[in-house]
């Protein structure tokens, strides 16, 4: 058999492997190895002891700190016609020798006011003899206290705290702390026993559950949910956009796809449309019950011993803005990395890397980067961190012509190691892989331990390797099957450490990206909250369908709304060839996201589709190019300000209740809006926030509200915000070979609009600029231009 025949069948094997649901799939709900842990589930064993929040025993104003008092429950059952009914009643002491442990305990609380919108919130369930001095979450290590910042003054049966941006009132008994805005609207409140007395549905107020088989202990934070509350964010969720009236589960899971309720980025933060976000500041399991039960109660059950709440007050910007100072904002990625990307299941040798540079310059297709994945290595998904010599015969010059033609290289690894990987030994001898209890492995495979300094020593040094090869991006894939009862370096289990690993490892890929090429960019799949400073992160295996692509966006507006400034998806989806006319819808849906890469199972190159496909691609790939003025200052922006550049309507318009309601557009930006075309149809139903909007491709101009609109040329509804200009660049096939120093304003204006504005932010530059065109007869002209000297500026009025 020839060769070339060998590498075809090999390569039909690896992606039947890859494509067989049941080869591959976890079985959701099933106790598996790595399912996710539903903590709600000790709240509702009757075999625990639960212990209600009940009155402030203590509290000092000045310090914030104080004791809560709680009361000893057990749910008793009764059966009512047929019906066990099961309800928490007072139980009594159970412990020997009586004298020795508290049937009621008091114990700790404390308030702390990071900023005039920031206020933390922090109880324990009992004594803690190891605290974490530093959390890898927070951005400093730790939160700052401004106490000055709040105004205190006593109140009848309790204590307020006032700032120009709300209100905090701890009251004595019942216990409750209930957070206002600057207006007086109460926002949230913890929920006490006494709130639930008006019904027979058996509630837990705020709490926390000794566990009858091994008297651990996890918080229960509960706290109001008004009516017509609306709750976004959790990381990359696909369910439903608003989450009020789910059960959400915050675990890392490599979720086999996109269509479903696990995550690969789970974020334990939400945003709420009454005004406030709350940050769980936990790496443990999470299950947040937004009203699924009881459809006034937002329950938090957190895994650890104690609860640490962060609560922001103000509009979703503010919210953002404040929740990224505390947690990190993502740097700036390089103006290359928001070029194409080229991919697919997976290139497996130099000539193959070469030949697919050669076809995107031949067919005209402005690409950025070409990724190699799995296949690499000597045997493909054996990471070891070297090429393969009989396919790769000098890698280093390979990277090097690509780069001097446009292309950076891309490279997949993971941080798993099968026991015939060649650095298997190494990593066992060095003990540099997570433990069992007895010392052994939890799995099969050696997991890099990244609470070790030494393993990260050790990994960041092949890296270092590869990057001096030529390399300039690595892919940080899987990092979801951190062994939740393993023994780490940090002298936690996987219970705390599980959901840190991703923060870990997109953090030690990204230093060392920093350190070696000067800039900071990864390409991730799994993430815990902070991971945003380390873009960026695309959004898993999807499936190649409707369904699919509507999921994907939905799961990157929650991530943007949990923080994340950059995200990407693989166009046209993952698990099996994308259907051309999928493929086709999808294109410009990724081209106007923050980052594209193409991606999935062969074919992915869009010349081995129809003639009539590659048209398109290219025509959606060149307005991404062209646009790179307009994408590069919003990045910019973004970036600084802890926005997502794909933002949910309700970013910008909060005053707007319609733009709460949509989940199936977004704004590319702060000025661009996209609906995409979710089936084959040609127009689609499009909701516009207040204002006039003008069609980016058929020039219409549209006012406010609901309006049936057809797709131009390039398939997909693209709109802009009236009195904007966005600038354009000079069409190239690669970043590295665009003109700067001419951009043209394309000015977006209604007859009646005499003015515009544009952001502009230039590579090597410090600040975004505002360009300001003023409408002189049939045309505007440039009116402000800090840039003068820098660049020149062709307006165009667009009409």
């Amino acid at each position: 058999m020839k060769k070339s025949h060998l590498k075809t069948l090999f390569s039909i094997c690896v992606f039947g492997l890859l494509t067989v649901p049941n080869a591959s799939a976890q079985i959701q709900n099933a106790d598996v190895l790595n399912a996710p842990i539903d903590i709600s589930k000790d709240f509702q064993n009757y075999l625990n002891t639960f212990y209600f929040a009940d009155e402030l025993a203590s509290f000092d104003p000045a310090t914030g700190k104080g004791t809560i008092k709680y009361l000893r429950y057990n749910y008793k059952t009764r059966q009512a016609f047929n019906n066990m009914m099961m309800k928490p009643d007072v139980e009594k002491a159970n412990e020997f020798p009586t004298t020795e442990y508290a049937e009621s305990p008091v114990l700790p609380f404390e308030i702390q006011f990071v900023s005039d919108r920031t206020v933390r919130i922090k109880t324990t369930s009992g004594p803690q003899f190891h605290p974490q001095k530093e959390s890898l979450m927070l951005v400093d290590g730790v939160a700052p206290n401004h106490p000055e910042l709040w105004k205190y003054s006593k109140i009848e049966g309790g204590h307020s705290y006032t700032s120009k941006h709300g209100r905090v009132e701890i009251l004595t008994k019942p216990w409750h702390v209930k957070i206002y805005d600057e207006k007086g609207k109460l926002l949230t409140s913890t929920l006490h026993d006494t709130d639930f007395k008006n019904t027979y549905t058996p509630t837990l107020p705020f709490s926390y559950v000794r566990r009858n088989s091994d008297y651990s202990r996890s918080m229960g934070a509960a706290f109001s949910l008004e009516p017509d509350e609306k709750i976004f964010g959790c990381g990359e969720s696909f369910t439903q956009f608003n989450k009020r009236g789910q059960k959400v589960v915050l675990w890392t899971d490599d979720a086999n796809g996109i269509q479903n309720e696990t995550m690969y980025k789970p974020i334990p933060f939400y945003m709420s449309s009454r005004g406030y976000g709350v940050f769980m500041h936990h790496s443990t399991p999470i299950t947040v019950d937004f009203g699924k039960y009881f459809s006034s109660a937002n329950e938090m059950y957190i895994g650890d011993d104690e609860a640490d709440l962060f609560f922001f007050i103000g509009e979703p910007k503010d919210v953002l803005d404040q929740y990224t100072n505390l947690t990190g904002k993502a740097a700036m990625p390089p103006l290359w990395s928001f070029g194409f990307w080229m991919s697919r299941i997976t290139y497996f040798s130099e000539k193959e890397g070469r030949e697919v540079a050669r076809d995107l310059r031949k067919y005209k297709i402005p690409t950025d980067v070409i990724h190699f994945d799995t296949g690499w290595f000597d045997v493909d998904w054996r990471n070891n961190y070297e090429f393969a010599k009989s396919r790769f015969p000098d890698a280093t010059k390979m990277m090097s012509d690509l780069k001097k033609d446009g292309f950076q290289v891309c490279l997949w690894q993971l941080p798993y190691f099968t026991p015939k990987n060649t650095l298997f030994p190494e990593i066992m001898d060095k003990n540099l892989a997570v433990r069992d209890r007895k010392g052994n492995l939890p799995y099969e495979d050696a997991v890099l331990d990244f609470s070790n300094p030494e393993t990260i020593t050790w990994y960041q040094g092949k890296l270092k390797k590869l990057f001096d090869e030529g390399v300039a991006v690595f892919k940080v894939d899987f990092g979801e099957a951190a062994p939740p009862d393993g023994i780490y370096h940090s002298g936690r289990t996987g219970f705390y450490e599980h959901n840190l690993y991703p923060l870990r490892y997109n953090k030690a890929v990204a230093e060392i990206t920093q350190k070696e090429k000067g800039y900071t960019l990864i390409w991730a799949r799994s993430t815990w909250a902070g991971s945003q400073r380390y873009p960026l992160h695309w959004g898993g295996d999807s499936e190649t369908s409707n369904g699919a692509m509507s999921a994907e966006l939905r799961g990157g507006l929650s991530l943007g709304l949990s923080g994340f400034s950059f995200w990407s998806h693989d166009v046209g989806g993952f698990a099996t060839k994308s259907p051309e006319n999928i493929y086709r819808r999808w294109t410009p849906f990724g081209m106007l996201t923050s980052h594209v890469r193409s991606h999935g199972e062969p074919p992915r190159e869009p010349w081995l589709y129809s003639k009539e496909f590659l048209e398109g691609f290219r025509k959606a790939d060149n307005m991404r190019y062209e646009l790179m003025p307009y994408i590069y200052a919003q990045a910019k922006e973004s970036s600084q300000k802890g926005l997502p550049m794909m933002r949910a309507l309700f970013v910008e318009y909060p005053n707007d209740p319609g733009a709460w309601l949509v989940d199936n557009q977004y704004l590319f930006g702060s000025s661009m809006l996209v609906a995409p075309l979710f089936e084959e149809v040609e127009e689609r139903d499009v909701y516009l926030p207040e204002g006039t909007w003008i069609d980016y491709q058929t020039k219409k101009v549209y006012q406010s509200g609901w309006h049936k609109i057809k797709a131009g040329e390039v398939p997909s509804v693209v709109l802009i915000k009236d009195g904007t200009a966005i600038p354009h660049i000079g069409l190239a096939q690669s970043t590295k070979d665009m003109d700067w120093s001419k951009l043209t304003l394309k000015v977006y204006a209604s007859d009646k609009t005499t003015a515009a504005t544009a952001k502009v932010f230039l590579p090597e530059g410090d600040a975004v600029q505002e360009i300001k065109v003023t409408k002189n007869g049939n045309n505007f002209d440039v009116t402000a231009n800090p840039l003068n000297g820098k660049t020149t500026f062709k307006t165009e009025w667009v009409k």
